[in-house]
Order: structure tokens, then C-alpha cells, then sequence
């Protein structure tokens, strides 16, 4: 009877430690399923902030991009405004002959017919002096706006630029560390499910 007794209570505690081991491995298993997932969910978000990163940088390029061509088409605006000088000088100068013909038809004698067209000649020498100094002021001051102009949106392209990639950078490695941080967290909690079922083992 005693010894009918022993055998039940030995059977009854292996039972019982089969259970707990069970119960303990089950939630080893557990714990590193959920580890798993934690570092596979880590891993595409890192992906996915590297590919949002990567958009937002293509997308400030393009900006950039139609900015330069914005200034670009103001810049040639002011090259067709640069060439209105050359056409008022031209115009002046036909004007002027047009003057002088006219003038010379409506003298019939030859010396007052020569001494209005030297007048006139004066009159046109002059006017073509004043017109070309005018016309110079105009180009260099429209060449000085146009290389102002340049100047600014290369500086402006160049900031944006290096803004960009700086922004990226720093974005990629905030990411990364962020990813292995993810990454090391579930590796050490594997790690410590994995010891806890050796030991209980």
C-alpha cells in the first residue's frame, strides 16, 4: 500500500514537471516568435523611412529644379530686353536719314540744300553719340542684372542642394540607429528567451 502510494506521488510530480516544462517551452517559443516579429516589423519600417527619405529628396530636387528653369526663362526675358537698345539706335538712324532726305527736298538751291544737310549731319552725329552712350548704360547695367541674377539662383541651388542632402543624411542615420536599436532589442530579447529555455531544459 505504501509503495502503491510512492509510485502515484512520483507519477503526479513527473506529470506535473512535464506540464511546467511544456507551459515554460510554450512560452519561450512565444517570446521569440514575438521577437521575431518585433525585429521583422523594425526592419521594413527602416525600409520604409529609407524610401519616404529617398522621395523627399527626389521631390526637393525637382522643386529646385523648376526653380532654376523659372529664373532661367527671367533671365532670358532680360536678354530680349537688352536688345531694345540696339533697336532704338537703328531706328534713330533711320529716322535721321529719313529727316535728312526730306530736308534736302525741300531746298531747291544747292548751298542752302548743302548747309541744312550739314546741320543735319551735326544734329545725327550727335544724336548717335547720345543714343550709343545710352545704349551702352543700358547693356551694362541689364549684363550686371543678368549676372546678379545668375549668381543668386546658383547660390540659392547650391543651399538647397546641400540643405537637401544634409536633411537626407541626417534622416538615413536617425533611421539606422533607430533600425539596430530595434534590432539589438530583439536579439537580446531571443537571446534571454533562448536561455531561459536552456536552462529550463
Amino acid at each position: 500500500m505504501s509503495t502503491s502510494s510512492t509510485t502515484t506521488s512520483r507519477r503526479s510530480n513527473n506529470t506535473r514537471r512535464r506540464t511546467n516544462t511544456t507551459a515554460t517551452q510554450r512560452s519561450a517559443r512565444g517570446k521569440a516568435a514575438a521577437a521575431t516579429r518585433k525585429r521583422n516589423t523594425a526592419n521594413r519600417s527602416a525600409q520604409t523611412a529609407n524610401r519616404n527619405a529617398e522621395r523627399a529628396a527626389s521631390a526637393a530636387t525637382t522643386a529646385a529644379g523648376q526653380r532654376v528653369k523659372a529664373e532661367t526663362f527671367q533671365v532670358q526675358e532680360l536678354a530680349l530686353q537688352a536688345q531694345r537698345p540696339a533697336l532704338v539706335y537703328v531706328g534713330a538712324v533711320l529716322t535721321a536719314a529719313d529727316n535728312v532726305a526730306d530736308t534736302a527736298k525741300k531746298y531747291r538751291t544747292r548751298t542752302s540744300a548743302e548747309r541744312e544737310v550739314s546741320r543735319l549731319q551735326k544734329q545725327v552725329s550727335t544724336d548717335l553719340k547720345k543714343f550709343e552712350r545710352r545704349g551702352e548704360r543700358a547693356k551694362t547695367r541689364v549684363e550686371r542684372q543678368v549676372k546678379k541674377t545668375r549668381t543668386r539662383i546658383e547660390r540659392e541651388l547650391r543651399q538647397r542642394r546641400t540643405a537637401v542632402a544634409r536633411t537626407v543624411k541626417r534622416n538615413r542615420r536617425e533611421f539606422e540607429r533607430s533600425a539596430k536599436n530595434l534590432q539589438s532589442d530583439a536579439q537580446g530579447l531571443a537571446q534571454r528567451v533562448q536561455d531561459q529555455v536552456t536552462s529550463l531544459v
